[in-house]
């Protein structure tokens, strides 16, 4: 049975880009969201963040009819859930996007339909998402006692945000069913785009092998980031020591950075420790040394400004990697929400060329501003270099000499 409809669930940075793609290869789409300002956007053809290539493919399928953009699901050949998955205070994951999204599309469910689990998820949460499901439509299945008369399948995103467009065609995707009908299903309906290969396995692995991909990420960067705190102690330059280590043929030592940021690598170990307690010691250790960074960073300062009572700061970068806008974890916030309080009647000078607006989180601080990098370094009293945008290496020159002290976290101008 062939797949010509699809609703996708959540238009977020991975659920607009899956939609767009699916439109744009000829499929009927529909993007649900609850924020009616995302709903408005999308059927503007406008896209509400930041993502290279993807207002072309957007504003395309708008104009073509195949993409349109409600607040609530409606019927259609297979679903795409693609919420937030993020953890509670204790760590532990949150999955209520994932309940509401389930119960919300349960009613509009046919015979025969596909439901995809995109949304980056702890082992169990697929099959999970399927008893909610069947909890609003018992004649569905997944009883115990009779086959299922939908198809469950759980499709972890691997694309790098300022790449979307690119990667999810050309990046291998892994299909994990929970039967092997639901993830030949959902391999035809992936096929429709994806170039790469599609690796068929089952829910549970699948949901684990993202959250290994992004764990393996975390763990290599803890290295670097705790070998930064190590060189420092030293009186030792951290770039040169990577880049004279990296010359061996079998040692590639990733770059530090003032901690780490995202909707996965500073996330998804979690749901490994959370499901393995005892026996992920390692992931857990490499949260914690990466979750400490910004500390780290914040006692630099400090240190820098042992004899200011009232500086003013200037923080470049706060979204969590280079040239993006998104912001989700990213250490850049709590270093500036810090700084805010630690030094409140000084200023803090955020450079973020890649939003309009503070986020709430630090528009609520009575002395952070959003202001241009040549504002930020006439009037600063210390500069922290915390995100290497395209922009700032640029500038790197400026930024050395207009710049007396420094922190510079991801060796923007200290590499020689």
């Amino acid at each position: 049975m062939g797949i010509s409809s699809v609703v996708v669930v959540g238009l977020g940075y991975i659920g607009l880009p899956t939609a767009a793609i699916l439109a744009s290869n000829g499929i009927d789409v529909i993007g649900v969201d609850v924020d009616p300002r995302t709903v408005d956007a999308v059927n503007r053809g406008v896209v509400p963040f930041v993502e290279p290539d993807l207002s072309t493919y957007v504003a395309a399928a708008i104009e073509r009819g195949t993409l349109r953009a409600t607040t609530e699901p409606e019927p259609a050949d297979a679903f795409i859930v693609a919420v937030p998955t993020p953890f509670k205070g204790n760590h532990e994951p949150d999955l209520s996007y994932i309940e509401s999204a389930a119960r919300a599309l349960a009613p509009h469910l046919r015979d025969d339909a596909l439901v995809i689990l995109e949304s980056t998820s702890p082992p169990g949460a697929t099959e999970q998402m399927a008893r909610w499901i069947t909890e609003v439509r018992p004649d569905l299945g997944y009883d115990g006692r009779t086959g299922p008369r939908i198809h469950v399948a759980h499709c972890p995103e691997r694309v790098l945000p300022g790449r979307v467009m690119h990667e999810l065609v050309t990046n291998d995707r892994i299909v994990g069913g929970l039967t092997h009908e639901a993830a030949l299903r959902a391999q035809e309906l992936y096929a429709v785009f994806c170039e790469g290969q599609i690796l068929l396995t089952n829910a549970v692995t699948a949901e684990m092998a993202k959250l290994v991909e992004n764990s393996y990420r975390d763990v290599n960067i803890a290295f670097a980031n705790e070998l930064s705190i190590i060189a420092k102690n030293l009186g030792i330059d951290i770039w040169e020591l990577i880049s004279l280590a990296n010359h061996h043929p079998r040692v590639n030592i990733l770059q530090p950075g003032p901690g780490v940021g995202g909707h996965c690598i500073a996330v998804d170990p979690w749901f490994i420790v959370d499901a393995e307690p005892e026996a992920s010691r390692l992931i857990r250790t490499a949260r914690e040394v990466n979750d400490a960074k910004p500390g780290w960073v914040i006692d630099q300062v400090h240190e820098m400004l042992q004899d200011s009572e009232a500086p003013t700061v200037a923080l470049l970068g706060i979204a969590f990697k280079p040239d993006i806008d998104d912001l989700r974890e990213s250490p850049a916030l709590r270093i500036a929400k810090t700084l805010s309080g630690e030094y409140a009647s000084g200023r803090i000078l955020a450079v973020e060329p890649h939003i309009d607006a503070l986020p709430t989180e630090l528009s609520d601080s009575h002395n952070i501003e959003l202001v241009s990098l040549d504002t930020a370094l006439a009037a600063s009293d210390a500069t922290v270099v915390l995100v290497d945008h395209t922009a700032f290496r640029i500038e790197a020159d400026q930024i050395r000499e207009n710049s007396a002290k420094f922190v510079d976290t991801r060796g923007l101008v200290s590499k020689r």
